[in-house]
């Protein structure tokens, strides 16, 4: 069995292939996916087959698919471009006859109210109507996604967000990149739909103080409102753009789209979830 991986070169493509290494996948049946391939030199070096594939070159796109059997698509970094960048994709997997498709989309994708649904909703449906045999894993928030917060309260010793007393079930990005080895090597996911998510849920209260045991200094979190988050961004210098982004992902986990858990990622991956500041710590 084939299995492509595109992005790979990104974080969490690497994890990805290193989790099926680890697994026992023949690096001769992992194909990696790359935009630039010079990035990709390590991969070349471990016997994985490196290809050119960008989400906007359709040719590419197909050339990349040949012969191949599964295909992680993971989603685009690119917002606002990703439903036609994941179309290409589905397109060509389409005509390929790949036997099976994982995608990692986002929390509640068809049903949630967060900024950035939208696009994972549309490419599930994507997926849906193409008929490919799929599993979708919808991936709550990557506990990585936090190290820029926490250089920023080594600095000043507070965390400022939106988020009210909003909670979020983030994992590692190791987490999440085992649990897409695991339904690649596996058989019987195919149809699922995989809400994955870390198994305990923190506040930002909770979040400052496993930054303040890392960075060895006290660390207070600041709730702030919309418009005063907004007016704190607008006077570090941030567009109007990405901080009415930043602000309605802000939103989003104050009404609670993040802090759902049920342990389907642990059971997945076949142990707890890297904990908060474990995650952190490895990341920073």
């Amino acid at each position: 069995m084939t299995i492509l991986i595109t992005g790979a070169t990104g974080q969490l493509g690497h994890l990805v292939i290193d989790s099926l290494l680890a697994r026992g996948a023949d690096p001769e049946a992992i194909v990696a996916g790359a935009r630039d391939l010079s990035k990709a030199a390590d991969l070349a070096d471990r016997g994985i087959r490196v290809v050119a594939l960008d989400y906007d070159d359709a040719a590419s796109v197909s050339a990349a698919l040949d012969g191949v059997d599964s295909v992680l698509l993971i989603s685009g970094s690119e917002v606002g471009r990703r439903t036609p960048q994941h179309k290409a994709v589905i397109d060509a997997a389409k005509a390929a006859g790949v036997r099976k498709l994982v995608y990692t989309s986002a929390p509640k994708a068809t049903t949630s109210d967060l900024v950035l649904a939208p696009e994972h909703k549309a490419t599930e449906e994507l997926i849906a109507a193409s008929g490919i045999p799929a599993v979708i894993l919808r991936n709550n928030w990557y506990t990585e996604n936090y190290v820029g917060s926490m250089s920023q309260a080594a600095e000043s010793g507070v965390l400022a967000a939106s988020v009210g007393d909003g909670k979020v079930a983030s994992a590692s990005r190791q987490d999440f990149a085992d649990a897409a080895a695991v339904v690649l090597l596996e058989d019987g996911h195919i149809g699922e739909v995989y809400e994955l998510a870390g198994d305990i849920a923190w506040d930002f209260s909770e979040l400052a103080a496993a930054i303040a045991e890392i960075v060895g200094r006290p660390v207070e979190y600041t709730a702030l409102s919309t418009e005063e988050h907004a007016a704190q961004l607008a006077g570090a210098g941030l567009d109007e753009g990405t901080i009415g982004f930043v602000t309605a992902l802000d939103t989003g986990i104050r009404s609670g789209t993040l802090a759902e858990t049920d342990g389907t990622l642990a059971r997945l991956i076949g142990r707890p979830t890297t904990p908060l500041a474990e995650g952190l710590r490895a990341a920073a």
